[in-house]
């Protein structure tokens, strides 16, 4: 009994040893690992509240509890103090279209036009600008856009005023001043959008332009009128042009016909004295062919187709028909009046 009791007791003894020979693992580090674990992630999560990235397009705005600090305009990473104490507000800097819709304005002339006007805007990339856009409108782009329509509706109707329908709307592209009114518009509307609600007009251009039908059928009667009025003037201008070249070319007639008139009776008077002269001669070469012939062209000119005469016939000029020329001749008078 006593060997078995020391024989036990040895054995156990010796597994007592045995245990103490293999220590278990400490506890202390997986809590180590788990804190920097955690702190790794916290000092993660702060590094990425305090950094910025600014898109192109767009703007930071850092805020310190509620109130603007600093503004990022530049495309990149930028830094700031961790939220809570520091938060960021993101502004689009991208151009914005917005349209006035149809409106019913009037002309200088009295007439009424349906316009339609668009706007180009933008908020500008400089800090003034920037905070005043985000006190404004908030950050909120269609609430500008809808000051915007009623700010280039009211603007639209003071610029339409200042010309005449003629200037708006024209066959003839000379008359059209479309551009002088939509650079008025523009003028009216880009200092006073910058200061109140923060942006910049880039552009200001008209869409649409058409006629009520009252403005159409007053347009269509002084055109019609216009035209008419033209067409006159025309005429009466043709109709002077007209008499003026007939009455010219009366005078010129006039003018011709008696130069004519006096070189013809010029012709006739020399040729009358050449006549004259060729007759003297013919005489004083042969006096009895002359009477001859004289009475012949005086018996032509005498006696026609149906002409009867009952006259003598020993009388000159028919005596040369009953007696020949020498009887003619003899009884015909001669130069100096002598038989």
């Amino acid at each position: 009994m006593t060997g078995a009791h020391a024989c036990f007791s040895h054995d156990h003894g010796h597994d007592h040893h045995n245990g103490r020979s293999d220590p278990p693992a400490r506890p202390g580090w997986g809590r180590l690992l788990r804190f920097s674990i955690a702190v790794l992630l916290l000092a993660a999560a702060g590094l990425a509240s305090a950094t910025v990235m600014v898109g192109a397009g767009t703007a930071v705005v850092v805020t310190r509890f509620g109130e603007p600090v600093r503004i990022y305009t530049d495309p990149g990473l930028h830094w700031k103090l961790p939220a809570p104490v520091e938060a960021t507000v993101e502004v689009d800097l991208r151009l914005h279209t917005t349209s006035s819709g149809l409106l019913d304005v009037g002309t200088s002339d009295g007439l009424r036009v349906l316009m339609q006007a668009y706007v180009a805007w933008q908020v500008p990339a400089e800090p003034v600008a920037i905070r005043r856009f985000l006190q404004s409108v908030r950050n909120r782009p269609d609430d500008a856009a809808r000051q915007l329509r009623t700010f280039l509706g009211s603007s639209l109707e003071v610029t339409a005023g200042t010309f005449d329908l003629a200037s708006l709307l024209n066959t003839d592209s000379s008359r059209l001043r479309l551009d002088a009114c939509e650079a008025r518009l523009r003028e009216r509307m880009a200092d006073q959008a910058l200061k109140t609600y923060g942006v910049d007009i880039r552009q200001v251009g008209l869409e649409r332009l058409t006629l009520p039908t009252e403005t159409m059928t007053a347009t269509v009667d002084r055109l019609r009128a216009e035209r008419e009025t033209a067409a006159e003037e025309r005429m009466a201008e043709g109709r002077r042009q007209a008499a003026e070249i007939t009455s010219n070319a009366q005078r010129d007639a006039q003018i011709l016909q008696a130069r004519t008139q006096q070189e013809a009776a010029e012709v006739e008077a020399r040729s009358r004295l050449e006549a004259a002269r060729v007759i003297g001669e013919a005489y004083r070469a042969d006096p009895e062919l002359y009477t001859l012939l004289r009475s012949l062209d005086t018996l032509e000119k005498v006696i026609r187709g149906n002409t009867h005469l009952i006259l003598r016939t020993d009388a000159a000029p028919f005596l040369a028909l009953s007696d020949g020329v020498a009887t003619s001749a003899r009884s015909a008078p001669v130069a100096g009046g002598k038989p």
